[in-house]
């Protein structure tokens, strides 16, 4: 192949790295910086004062809630906490062994076929269902968690916050303020992250005018993957391996030397400190001392150092987001639902965006593989 070939060839950019896809006014991400902004609120600001559901509609309708507008918006996502039958019967249905994201999956596309918006693409739809979905996919977590479990699942209650009724339909009981206040916090700092793998997929679904509900299903399926939604899993899945405060050093020093991955460490955007650890980070250590079990908390903040000094990488939001969800009470395989119980609310933000001023989404390709040749009947092979 000559130069003056190679020179008119686009050269492709693996895994889009680089690519400016869309014009968004969500979310900005800023890695060098290490930044996040919603609609132009700084993330810390949001963090410490900010609710999930005063989150969810600054992120859904671009600008914070007045009082007024709060109210009625938390009445709508209280009015939609209860599942259809239907759905509830489908996670019956399901074997314990199913994933949870598998169940979570299915049960959102099930619950498409019982709204009757469902293929009402109208903006005024489109907003209904995007407060239906951050309503169900509390419940539908929760509901699989104790069916699994072999317990009953418990109906949603009207006057517990958004946060605080998640936790009690998980685990059955009133949470604590911290508790309530640490997944309020996990569903604020997880509800939008720009491009990601699963938000862009929502896009590329909602660009061919297919409807919400199939937009969110292809989402949830991308963050599935463990690559993009199951880090926080790992990390768990570390510490319960390290076992003690006393381990951690030694765990460093032998992954250190066999070049293995640090789970919950790095990250593909962000070059500084991930502006939503720190947050996650003190929450931690307020619930180990609430729980009388600091074990979990020691190990990370010891770790955290520790792989500081031996590869210069700073922890991300899935580090401390793995003990302080532990310390909730919530098993390590449900973390990513957790996420896309959260996540939602960017998703649907996307796909409002997407359609407001929508073109298909078809990326090209370079062909690299045989030049064109003739076909030979079977007989001459």
């Amino acid at each position: 192949m000559s130069d003056a070939t190679l020179d008119k060839e686009k050269i492709a950019a693996k895994g889009l790295k680089g690519i400016v896809a869309a014009d968004s006014q969500v979310c900005d991400v800023d890695g060098d910086l290490g930044k996040l902004i919603y609609r132009g609120f700084n993330i810390h600001e949001l963090a410490e004062s900010s609710t999930f559901e005063e989150t969810s509609y600054l992120l859904l309708l671009g600008e914070l809630p007045t009082a007024t507008q709060l109210k009625e918006f938390t009445e709508l996502l209280i009015h939609h906490r209860e599942i259809d039958a239907p759905v509830l019967d489908c996670l019956k249905s399901l074997p314990p062994s199913t994933p949870p994201m598998t169940a979570l999956r299915t049960a959102v596309s099930i619950s498409g076929c019982y709204d009757p918006l469902a293929e009402d693409n109208s903006r005024a739809a489109n907003l209904e269902k995007s407060v239906r979905l951050t309503a169900e996919m509390a419940t539908i977590t929760a509901a699989f968690r104790r069916l699994r479990e072999g317990l009953e699942p418990i109906a949603p209650r009207k006057d517990l916050s958004h946060a605080g009724n998640f936790m009690y339909m998980l685990n059955g009981t009133v949470p604590s303020e911290d508790a309530t206040r640490a997944m309020d916090l996990i569903l604020i700092l997880h509800a939008e992250h720009g491009l990601n793998a699963s938000t862009f997929a929502a896009r590329v679904i909602a660009a061919t005018l297919a409807d919400l509900y199939s937009a969110v299903t292809g989402a949830i399926g991308a963050l599935k993957g463990p690559l993009h939604g199951g880090a926080n899993t790992e990390v768990l899945k570390v510490l319960m391996e390290i076992g003690s405060v006393d381990n951690v050093a030694s765990y460093v020093e032998t992954t250190r030397a066999n070049k293995g991955k640090f789970m919950g460490f790095g990250h593909a955007v962000y070059k500084v400190e991930d502006p939503r650890a720190r947050h996650l980070k003190a929450l931690s250590e307020r619930l180990g001392k609430e729980t009388g079990d600091p074990k979990w908390y020691d190990m990370s903040i010891l770790m955290e150092r520790l792989v500081r000094e031996s590869i210069n990488r700073y922890c991300n939001v899935d580090f401390y987001s793995a003990s302080l969800q532990h310390y909730m009470g919530i098993p390590g395989d449900l973390f990513t639902c957790v996420f896309a119980t959260s996540r939602i609310v960017g998703w649907c933000a996307h796909v409002l965006e997407q359609l407001a001023d929508n073109k298909i989404i078809r990326p090209s390709s370079n062909y690299i593989g045989a030049p064109e040749r003739h076909y030979v009947p079977v007989s001459q092979r």
